[in-house]
């Protein structure tokens, strides 16, 4: 399916094509996972030169996709792509590479590591004017008055979000662990490869996802202090998508808990089974009027799904894990 493009949705609202066409060609790049990985450098070097471009000032108040991959993210993102006012970024990491230069966690534009963690002290004007540029050249080339932009390891950078993007709204989208780990270890199968430069699956190239995540999260989270000693030892996909989930699912329920602005958490099982209802709500939240196609598209596109059987998991992420979802409300 290109462009996350699905003949209901071209079929609700045609015109949306265009928006979809361009953030997916000229925009979001492509993963190393994918046989389209080899436009990478054309989209980087489209950047470079459209930086140097004028472009229309306006006002950036992007809406972002937070959470973990494999929780409805994609799903939640073309429904709100068919909002009159929105044009969607799926994942826009070529955008974030080209203005951090930093941002690359799986290895599909960069050999330096990419980080997950950043906050205010980490944004510089050229990172702030880069980032603000490059949402208003998406604004202007699809016509679009707002971003949905969907890349949900964002979720710890939320007070760097805030800094560069004040009038940002956050939703973090949770689903029930045991769905979770049961999606990453399918999604690894069905996309997972090996080749002369080594392994690639949900974790990028030889793991390195994977190590930024204990590197950056894991090892400073005081709370998971006792699975430092087996990290090092977890080689099944179950128990290391379990760890990061668990630290995803820690990091939402603390910005929770502070309060910090702009936030909204919504739970993947509330949308599928009261779509139409949930949408309304995030409309609201995010100051979009309601549109009837959009919230028609999302009551027939989502239905429940049956939970998976509880995974089975190393010992020491047991507890962390069974916590967890309690925190949740599951």
């Amino acid at each position: 399916m290109i462009a996350q493009l699905d003949r209901k949705l071209v079929a609700a609202r045609p015109w949306k094509l265009w928006s979809r066409l361009v953030a997916y060609v000229m925009f979001e790049g492509r993963p190393l996972t994918t046989r389209g990985s080899w436009i990478n450098p054309i989209v980087l070097a489209g950047y470079r030169l459209c930086s140097m471009l004028p472009w229309r000032s306006c006002d950036v108040s992007p809406i972002f996709i937070l959470g973990v991959g494999r929780s409805g993210t994609t799903v939640l993102g073309s429904i709100l792509s068919l909002h009159p006012d929105i044009g969607y970024l799926n994942e826009p990491k070529a955008l974030w590479h080209a203005a951090l230069g930093d941002d690359d966690l799986i290895g599909s534009y960069s050999r330096t590591p990419g980080r997950y963690r950043m906050d205010r002290s980490d944004v510089t004007p050229i990172k702030r004017h880069r980032l603000q540029r490059f949402y208003r050249m998406f604004l202007s080339l699809t016509g679009s008055r707002r971003i949905v932009d969907k890349y949900p390891e964002l979720l710890f950078r939320s007070d760097f979000l805030d800094d560069v993007f004040p009038t940002a709204r956050k939703i973090i989208l949770v689903r029930h662990g045991a769905d979770f780990c049961d999606s990453v270890r399918s999604w690894s199968e069905r996309n997972g490869s090996l080749d002369h430069a080594g392994k690639m699956d949900w974790w990028g190239r030889n793991d390195r996802k994977w190590h930024s995540l204990i590197g950056d999260i894991v090892m400073s989270d005081p709370t998971l202090a006792d699975l430092r000693p087996i990290l090092g030892d977890l080689q099944a996909p179950v128990d290391k998508a379990a760890v990061e989930w668990i630290a995803s699912m820690q990091e939402a329920l603390r910005l929770q808990g502070a309060a910090a602005p702009g936030i909204l958490m919504v739970r993947y099982e509330d949308l599928v089974s009261r779509p139409e209802e949930t949408v309304a709500g995030i409309c609201d939240f995010c100051d979009l009027d309601q549109d009837g196609t959009m919230l028609a598209y999302a009551k027939t596109t989502l239905e429940p799904r049956s939970r998976k059987p509880p995974p089975d998991l190393h010992p020491a992420l047991r507890p962390h894990f069974e916590r967890t979802i309690r925190a949740l409300g599951y």
